[in-house]
């Protein structure tokens, strides 16, 4: 009989994508949503990459809020592995930081302790590279590995940093503490980018969906490190079949681009959507961002270009990363090919 993983936040759009991999790879999932209506639409999307037979004989939901108890033991009967992929994501930070840290790192102690209780040891965690890159690199390294963590305190950590940052801690922490004979890997992608199961996506497509829309005259002066959700996919997928995995922390970056550069990639690939790929000088950033919060959060990060060195998981998983400016494309494409701009 297929092995069965609980799948957390099923309906985000790194977790369709992970919920197609495995289904294509044979796993049973057991997928959490927060309502029957979220369900249906997970149901919905993966029907367009997987056939009716295969959701119906591997596919199940159960609703469950990561800030309640109820339900983890029903969710969890029966697992052999836990993917815990939901976290929120915001595209502006909140006024209260403590609504997005708080859920994240209690929603990821729960997740864990339910699975202990439970007694599946083998669980894969999608972190962030928000957890990694926010930190004085030792002298004479250019690149961010898994050995680096984000210091909550640094002045480019947002909200969202820190929440990634004490999340994937507090999760590190409790297998030392609390199930020393659990299995975790972590995952850690930059800005995840490429195709779209369905119309409903989270903030790092809404980036690529600003910059299409041309309202911009001009870019901020920094860069993110940027993944494929297929390759982030298959990830997580490696990190569940490979037992040297354990243990570790996995960095998802197929390489770094500027926000000037994505913008000239997509208005070479559509020049008529009025992308202006001109950089913004940091002076006129910060005199707009004494009215306007979002780019106030950003002023930090000017003249930010991160190098993140993905070599273990392409040594370890056997990932050939897609480029960057192939997943920035495949975003476009689909936002368009949906209607979405």
């Amino acid at each position: 009989m297929s092995r069965l993983a609980l799948l957390t936040g099923a309906s985000g759009f790194i977790a369709k994508h992970v919920a197609a991999r495995l289904l294509g790879a044979g796993w049973r999932l057991r997928a959490t949503v927060r309502s029957a209506a979220r369900a249906e639409e997970v149901r919905t999307a993966l029907g367009g990459v997987a056939d009716t037979a295969t959701l119906q004989a591997n596919l199940d939901f159960v609703e469950l809020d990561l800030t309640r108890d109820e339900n983890w033991d029903r969710a969890l009967a029966g697992a052999d592995a836990l993917v815990h992929t939901a976290s929120p994501f915001p595209l502006s930070q909140p006024e209260d930081e403590d609504a997005l840290i708080r859920p994240a790192v209690d929603g990821t102690r729960r997740a864990l302790r339910a699975a202990r209780d439970a007694g599946v040891e083998r669980v894969v965690l999608t972190s962030s590279l928000a957890a990694v890159m926010h930190c004085a690199l030792p002298d004479g390294r250019q690149a961010y590995d898994a050995r680096d963590w984000t210091d909550p305190a640094h002045p480019r950590a947002t909200a969202y940093d820190r929440s990634k940052t004490l999340a994937e801690r507090a999760a590190w922490d409790f297998v030392v503490t609390e199930a020393p004979l659990m299995l975790l890997t972590a995952i850690n992608p930059g800005l995840v980018l490429g195709p779209l199961l369905d119309d409903r996506f989270g903030s790092s497509v809404s980036v690529v969906q600003r910059l299409m829309s041309g309202k911009d005259p001009m870019q901020p002066d920094f860069g993110l490190p940027v993944v494929d959700v297929r390759d982030v996919a298959e990830m997580h997928l490696q990190a569940l079949e490979r037992p040297g995995t354990a243990g570790q922390r996995y960095l998802a970056s197929a390489g770094s681009l500027r926000f000037g550069e994505m913008a000239r990639i997509l208005r070479d690939a559509h020049p008529d959507r009025g992308i202006t790929p001109r950089r913004a000088p940091n002076l006129l950033m910060r005199l707009v961002a004494l009215w306007d919060r979002d780019v106030r959060s950003i002023l930090p990060s000017l003249g930010f270009m991160p190098q993140v060195s993905a070599s273990a998981t392409e040594a370890d998983m056997g990932i050939a990363f897609i480029r960057p400016e192939d997943a920035l494309r495949a975003t476009a494409d689909d936002l368009l090919r949906r209607r979405l701009l």
